[in-house]
C-alpha cells in the first residue's frame, strides 16, 4: 500500500495532506466528542471532510444539519430497518427527509451533529451501517433490483454484492485497507439481460456472459491444471473506469477480462488494491481509475491486476448477455416464484417524508415478506405478494401518491438533491423538476415514457448523460442578470448497447425551458400538442 506519511506533504493536494495527517475512518472514535462539543467548535477538516468517512456530510447551505448516507447493498433493506430510518428524521420535522439515489441508495437530511451517538446506535441495532459512504471510499454496490424474483434472470446478485460491501467494510465496521482511495469508485453487478444497474457509468462492473474455458490455467499454488467444460459456464464479463466528474465524463471500457462468480470478490480486491496503490494522487480531477488506465494503457492494468489477484485472468467472452431494454420495474409483476408477485411504487423525483416510509415499511409487513427493494431511477419495490393479497394492496390510499402506473413524463424523472440543500448545486432541481414535468404533461401527449433527469451542477449525481434528455444545472446570463440555466444533453441509452449522451445546447435560462423541452418532446420523440378544452 502507498505509504503517504513517506511522501513529501509539499507533492500532495490539500486532501492527500489531510488523509495523510490523520485517516478519515478515525474519526469513528470521536463520535461522542464531537456530540459533546457541538458542529461549530468542531476541528474545520475533521467536520467538512473526515466526518464523510462515516457517512455524516456537513452542508453549508443548512449550517448545523448535516446529511447522512447509507450503505444499503443491493439496494435491499427490510421493513425493520425502513422504520429505524424514519425515526432518525421524524425528530427533526420539517427539516428530515430522505431521498432515494442513483446509487440504490438512501440519503438522511436533517441530521444533528449531538444526536449522532444515538442514531448510529439505532443503525447497528438493525444492522445498517454509513460507514465508507463519502470521500475517497466505494460507494453504495449496486446490483439487480429484482435479484431473486426475476424467472428470467441469469444470476442472483445479492450475495455477492453482500460479500464484496463485507470485504470493503469489514462488516460494516470500517476497513482501513480500502479508505485511502485516490477518489471514490463506484462497483456493480448485474445478472440480468436489462443492464438494470447501469453497468457502464460504474468504474469497476460485472456483466453476466456464458465462456467456453478450455485448455491450461494457472492454479493458485501457480500450476497449470487443466479445465475442459463440454458446454458454455457462467461468469461475467468484466468493464473499467466508468465516470461522470465535472472534468470528465467516460463510459466504462472492456478489460478483456471474464470470472467466474466465485472470482468476483477477489478480482475487486484486486482492482481496487491497484487502483489504492497506483491511482493518480497530485491532481483530483485526474484521479478516477480511467486516469490511471489513461496512462498506464490497458495491458499493463490488466497485467497489474492480474499480478495482484495472484493467478491468470481468463480472457472476456466474445460477446455478453445484456441483450434487453431496460426495465424500470414500476407497476405489477410476477415473480419466478408461483403465485407471488411484486410491485414497483413510483417516489417522485426520490423524496421521501417520515411518514412516507414508515407506511412502506407497513405495506411491505402487512402485504408481503417485509422487504423493501431500491432502484436507480430513484423508486421502489415491494416483493413477495401474494395473488390473494395484491388487490387489496393496490386499494391502499398511499399508491395514490406513490403510483404503479405514473404518466409517461413523471415515470422517468430522475433528479439530484438540487441546491435546497447540496451547496455544490448551481440550481434548484428536485422541485423545479416536478413543477416542469407538470407543465409539459399539461400541454403534450406521448406515447411513451421519456426519461428526463436534472443534476444541479456538473458532478451530475442525476447522472444526465444516460437521459434520453440530461438537464445540467449552470449559471446563466439574461437582460445583464444572472439566472439558474441549463446544459441540455441528449442521446443517452440505456440497456443493450448503452452509450453516453453529448450536450446539444448550452445556457437556457430555466425560466425558458418549458418552450425548449416541449418542442423537443415533439420532434425527437413523437410528442403531440393536446387539444385545447372545449367549452
Amino acid at each position: 500500500m502507498t505509504d503517504l506519511a513517506t511522501t513529501t506533504t509539499t507533492s500532495l493536494n490539500k486532501f492527500e495532506k489531510f488523509k495523510a495527517q490523520k485517516d478519515g475512518l478515525a474519526v469513528k472514535a470521536e463520535i461522542e466528542k464531537f456530540a459533546s462539543v457541538g458542529w461549530e467548535a468542531m476541528d474545520e477538516t475533521d467536520r467538512d471532510h473526515r466526518l464523510k468517512w462515516v457517512g455524516v456530510f456537513f452542508r453549508p447551505v443548512t449550517p448545523g444539519k448535516f446529511m447522512m448516507r447509507m450503505r444499503i447493498p443491493n439496494g435491499i433493506l427490510s421493513c425493520e430497518q425502513m422504520r429505524v430510518l424514519a425515526e432518525v428524521i421524524q425528530r427533526y420535522g420539517d427539516d428530515g427527509n430522505a431521498d432515494l439515489t442513483t446509487r440504490q441508495n438512501i440519503q438522511l437530511r436533517g441530521i444533528r451533529i449531538e444526536d449522532l451517538p444515538e442514531i448510529f446506535k439505532k443503525l447497528r441495532a438493525v444492522d445498517l451501517t454509513s460507514v465508507q459512504s463519502g470521500m475517497d471510499n466505494v460507494r453504495n454496490i449496486t446490483g439487480d433490483p429484482v435479484a431473486g424474483l426475476d424467472a428470467d434472470e441469469l444470476f442472483d446478485t445479492r450475495e455477492l454484492v453482500q460479500q464484496i460491501q463485507n470485504m470493503i467494510t469489514s462488516q460494516g465496521e470500517g476497513n482501513p485497507e480500502f479508505t485511502n482511495l485516490p477518489r471514490k469508485f463506484n462497483i456493480a453487478i448485474t445478472g440480468g439481460r436489462d443492464n438494470s444497474v447501469h453497468a457502464e457509468i460504474n468504474d469497476l462492473a460485472f456483466v453476466p456472459a456464458f465462456k467456453e474455458v478450455e485448455g491450461a490455467r494457472i492454479s493458485e499454488q501457480g500450476a497449470e491444471e487443466e479445465m475442459t467444460f463440454s458446454s458454455p459456464i457462467f461468469g461475467f464479463n468484466v468493464i473499467v473506469g466508468g465516470f461522470f466528474s465535472a472534468k470528465r465524463c467516460e463510459a466504462a471500457v472492456p478489460l478483456n477480462v471474464w470470472v467466474p462468480p466465485e472470482d468476483v470478490v477477489a478480482l475487486c480486491r484486486a482492482v481496487l488494491e491497484v487502483f489504492r496503490d497506483h491511482g493518480l494522487r497530485a491532481n483530483r480531477q485526474k484521479a478516477r481509475l480511467m486516469w490511471l488506465i489513461d496512462e498506464w494503457g490497458l495491458e499493463k492494468f490488466r497485467a497489474e491486476v492480474e499480478k495482484q489477484f495472484g493467478k491468470s485472468l481468463i480472457r472476456a467472452a466474445a460477446r455478453d448477455e445484456i441483450d434487453w431494454e431496460k426495465r424500470d420495474h414500476v407497476g405489477v409483476y410476477k415473480q419466478k416464484q408461483p403465485g407471488l408477485n411484486y410491485v414497483g411504487l413510483h417516489i417522485p423525483v426520490g423524496r421521501l417524508f417520515a411518514e412516507d416510509m414508515f407506511e412502506i415499511a407497513r405495506l411491505a409487513e402487512v402485504y408481503g415478506s417485509g422487504e423493501i427493494r431500491l432502484t436507480v431511477e430513484q423508486n421502489l419495490i415491494i416483493p413477495n405478494i401474494a395473488d390473494s393479497l395484491l388487490e387489496s394492496l393496490l386499494t391502499e390510499p398511499v399508491l395514490n401518491k406513490f403510483s404503479i402506473n405514473p404518466t409517461l413524463l413523471t415515470r422517468s424523472l430522475v433528479s439530484c438533491t438540487g441546491a435546497q440543500f447540496c451547496n455544490f448545486a448551481l440550481i434548484e432541481t428536485k422541485n423545479r423538476a416536478l413543477e416542469t414535468v407538470k407543465a409539459l404533461e399539461a400541454e403534450v401527449e406521448l406515447t411513451r415514457p421519456v426519461r428526463i433527469h436534472w443534476t444541479g451542477c456538473p458532478n451530475s449525481c442525476g447522472q444526465p448523460q444516460v437521459a434520453d434528455i440530461g438537464l445540467m444545472g449552470t449559471k446563466v446570463r439574461k437582460n445583464g442578470k444572472t439566472l439558474e440555466g441549463v446544459d441540455i444533453y441528449m442521446g443517452g441509452k440505456v440497456g443493450k448497447e448503452a452509450q453516453l449522451g453529448t450536450c446539444v445546447t448550452k445556457g437556457i435560462p430555466c425560466e425558458d425551458l418549458i418552450p425548449v423541452l416541449q418542442e423537443l418532446l415533439i420532434s425527437h420523440f413523437g410528442a403531440r400538442l393536446r387539444e385545447p378544452a372545449t367549452v
